[in-house]
């Protein structure tokens, strides 16, 4: 915690990337702790499932810190929809220059994000985006990993202490495929079904006409026991249902 009071001694007035996930909650926090004039953005498209913006109001509330929503209709863009292996790069260009717009007006010039010491950044073209737009990632610059970072969040009593990491739902779909609003929506409805019967830190992925379930070890019990119904629930969606047996770690 210590190591960030000087990035924001230095940073006196920041606008955050609020996802609402483990990391941004935590600087958010952290910005707060230390006194600085910190404003959060979240950005709600096709790719954030409905449970995360409800996460980022609530913990604004919990804060009471000032939340802007920015709707950005991600589909139409191309470069982004037509789903590249690059895809995050454009997905990123897109969305921060929403961000770094409004944070414009509202009197903001230095804008931040949630990237972490533990996240791996020769696979993320994203981190490529944001270093281009002069976005900072306080975490990363000051080493501070992601087991750190949840156990600073239950230090300071944060609920996102222990949510689990979510990926855009962008990223069950393999590259290449054309990203429609369809199997976005097939995806999200998916994974809030499984979530309902007790499953955590899991995905649905989209291949082919296909469902593949990526579960933890210690919930391969659990699926077994509801196959039938999951099976039946998911065909309603999918052609078929498959279960990768490399399981999450």
């Amino acid at each position: 915690m210590e190591r960030l009071k000087s990035f924001f001694d230095e940073h006196r007035k920041i606008a955050l990337a609020f996802s609402g996930g483990t990391d941004s909650a935590f600087l958010l926090y952290a910005a707060l702790y230390y006194k600085a004039n910190v404003k959060a953005y979240f950005i709600k498209s096709q790719f954030q499932p409905n449970f995360e913006i409800e996460d980022a109001k609530s913990l604004a509330r919990e804060l009471n810190v000032d939340l802007t929503i920015i709707e950005v209709d991600i589909l139409s863009f191309e470069d982004v929809r037509r789903n590249p292996k690059d895809r995050c790069y454009y997905c990123k260009k897109h969305l921060f220059s929403r961000i770094l717009e409004e944070a414009k007006k509202d009197g903001f010039d230095t804008v931040i994000d949630g990237t972490n010491a533990s996240d791996d950044i020769s696979d993320r073209p994203g981190y490529k985006a944001l270093q281009e737009m002069k976005v900072l990632s306080p975490l990363k610059l000051y080493g501070i990993t992601k087991s750190e970072v949840r156990r600073l969040s239950k230090e300071a009593g944060l609920f996102t202490a222990a949510k689990p990491a979510y990926a855009c739902l962008a990223t069950r779909i393999e590259s290449g495929k054309e990203i429609t609003n369809e199997a976005l929506i097939n995806t999200q409805e998916s994974e809030a079904y499984l979530f309902s019967l007790g499953f955590s830190d899991f995905r649905v992925r989209n291949r082919g006409d296909n469902a593949l379930l990526e579960l933890r070890e210690q919930d391969l019990e659990l699926l077994m026991k509801n196959r039938v119904d999951i099976i039946n629930t998911l065909k309603k969606k999918y052609k078929g249902v498959m279960l990768n047996l490399e399981v999450r770690g």
